[in-house]
């Protein structure tokens, strides 16, 4: 029997480029389909204060794809799987179908997920799903919850939020008393709004927390998943400080300089804050993980 030939090195640049042909042809069909929806969603929802964080979250979406291309684009372990594939982009494509005609932003921007992941595993292969599960999973953030819910969900933690900056400044002496989630200092009254503890913040935050995982990238699984928890109560707490901080300066400065606070540097505080107690309670963390144990007492027998 003849020895089984090596394949012939330009067969295999004609596959490369032949993939690369299909992945133009699907990212051109990709942005033919959902360049309408992000540009109602720039000049829509995403230009409000409640869903300012969508714009964010895309573009490190986008700088996430970007950051694995290396192993998505390796022609190395392709394992497609067509039958998988054509079943997710048809289900995405319903869904997209369903949203764009009905309004639905959670369906309509939600299947675009589904449409890379099918579009990924119809040219690629799971190795490849497997390399960008991240900023597939980090993409969930942006999308648009319906409002019932987010006003179900946002309303106690905004009396949450509320009650416990009352007390803390009612600790530290100052005249302050509350009513829901309205907060009486001084002569002033201030109205806790959605943007200031609502769902979408948290959802903000957790992604921020989330995204400076991903990029330490911890080997410790215990480190990673006590800092993914605690990012809630993180959460809650940067809210938490951003409120008290625009209370005492409505206080001492005047409501037209809590107003220009509230539109400027509120959002600017409640990051850095949140940024702060995550780094804070990860080193609290890497230290719990590098503390020496105790010296064992050592027994000589002569």
């Amino acid at each position: 029997m003849a020895d089984r030939l090596p394949p012939h090195p330009d067969s295999e640049s004609g596959e490369s480029r032949s993939i690369y042909t299909s992945l133009l042809i699907a990212l051109a069909g990709l942005f033919v389909l959902y360049v309408p929806t992000f540009t109602d969603l720039f000049r829509g929802v995403w230009s409000t204060d409640a869903q300012a964080h969508g714009p964010i979250v895309f573009g490190l979406s986008l700088w996430l794809l970007y950051r694995g291309r290396e192993t998505l684009l390796a022609p190395v372990a392709l394992n497609p799987k067509p039958a998988i594939a054509y079943l997710l982009i048809a289900i995405a494509g319903l869904f997209y179908a369903l949203g764009r005609s009905q309004g639905i932003l959670l369906f309509e921007v939600g299947s675009l997920v589904w449409m890379l992941i099918g579009v990924v595993l119809l040219l690629y292969g799971p190795v490849q799903v497997k390399s960008i599960w991240f900023a597939l999973f980090f993409m969930l953030f942006m999308i648009p919850l319906p409002g019932a819910f987010v006003d179900a969900i946002t309303h106690p933690m905004k009396m949450a939020v509320s009650y416990v900056a009352e007390q803390l400044l009612y600790w530290a002496d100052y005249p302050v008393s509350r009513n829901g989630v309205i907060i009486q200092i001084g002569p002033y009254q201030l109205l806790v709004a959605d943007a200031c503890a609502g769902l979408h913040t948290l959802f903000t935050l957790e992604a921020l927390g989330l995204l400076y995982l991903n990029i330490v990238r911890h080997a410790s699984v215990f480190r990673n998943v006590t800092l993914a928890v605690l990012i809630i109560p993180i959460s809650f707490a940067a809210n938490v400080i951003r409120v008290v901080v625009l209370t005492l300066i409505t206080f001492y400065f005047g409501d037209d300089a809590g107003q220009g606070f509230m539109h400027g540097f509120a959002g600017m505080v409640l990051f850095m804050a949140a940024l702060f107690l995550i780094i804070g309670f990860d080193s609290l963390l890497r230290a719990l993980a590098t503390t020496p144990d105790a010296p064992k007492a050592e027994v000589c027998s002569q």
